[in-house]
Parts: structure tokens; C-alpha cells; sequence
């Protein structure tokens, strides 16, 4: 079975968010996929055999337990499958984050002169924040957008100052 195959099961992904931070107990593993997805004991013992099968998981028996921890290698064989694509999100997610990043500053900086009791944001700053952004596709489809604002600031002609 391929690495993506025993990933695409929902039972078997929160599995090993239930053992990713180290080893869980069988029942307590039972108990709680059970209770999140309806499902029997033996449904559960048999997707644990999945994934112990195929490389996701370990067990460990203790006493009469037996206790799961991740096992990196299933995943490790999955992200080595992934990584070709790797390149039509990096772009996207890079820009995302600069993105979040640039809103949080606004809002520190906002927060700020609120707290100095600043005056509010001129009419340039209004229209800036009007202004419409166009993006623009470049090369693969999958690439990053880029965006282009047609009245940039420098070309606005200047407003008077209430």
C-alpha cells in the first residue's frame, strides 16, 4: 500500500496525531478514535495493523499493554513522494506568510497610535486602502501571484490636507 493511501484514511491520520508526541496506549487509542468516529475496537486494532505494517507507527509491548509511538519512516517515504510538488506551494505559502506578517505589523502599528491617541489615517492613507490590487499571473500557473497596484502612491496626484 502506498505511503498517501494509508494517509488518505481520517481514522488513521488522527491515529498518528495521537501518537506524535510519543507512545500511546492501544486502549486509550481505542478509546478515543472510538469515541471521535463511532467505530469498534477491532476497526481501530486493525487500522493500528496498518499502519504498523506499513511503517507509520511501532509497538512496544508492556506487560499486558502495548503501547504505539509514531514511527518516521512511513511519513518520511510520503514527504519524499511529495517533495517533487513541493515548489507549487512554496511560493504561495512564502507569500502568505509575508502577507500575515505585513497585516499583524498594521495592526501593532494601528493598535499604537490608537494608544498615543493619534490622529486618525489621512485621505491618502484612504485611498491607498481603496485602491484596487490586480493580480498578475506569471510564468506556470501554479507559481506565486504577483500583484500590481495601478495607481501606486507615487502617481496619485497629492491631496489637500484637511
Amino acid at each position: 500500500m502506498h505511503a498517501l493511501d494509508i494517509l488518505g484514511d481520517p481514522v488513521r491520520r488522527r491515529i498518528l496525531e495521537l501518537v506524535r508526541d510519543g507512545e500511546a496506549p492501544a486502549g486509550s487509542v481505542a478509546s478515543v478514535i472510538a469515541e471521535e468516529f463511532g467505530i469498534s475496537q477491532p476497526a481501530v486494532s486493525q487500522h493500528l495493523r496498518v499502519l504498523r505494517e506499513n511503517g507509520f507507527v511501532t509497538v512496544r509491548p508492556e506487560g499486558t499493554r502495548r503501547l504505539y509511538a509514531l514511527d518516521p519512516s512511513g511519513l518520511r517515504e510520503a514527504g519524499e513522494w511529495l517533495s517533487p510538488f513541493e515548489r507549487f506551494w512554496r511560493g504561495p505559502f512564502a507569500a502568505l506568510g509575508t502577507e500575515l506578517a505585513r497585516g499583524e505589523r498594521e495592526r501593532r502599528l494601528a493598535s499604537a497610535d490608537a494608544a498615543a491617541g493619534a490622529a486618525p489615517t489621512g485621505a491618502d492613507d484612504r485611498e491607498r486602502a481603496a485602491a484596487p490590487v490586480i493580480p498578475i499571473r506569471r510564468g506556470h500557473p501554479h507559481e506565486m501571484l504577483e500583484t500590481h497596484d495601478p495607481n501606486p502612491p507615487s502617481a496619485r496626484p497629492p491631496t489637500p490636507k484637511e
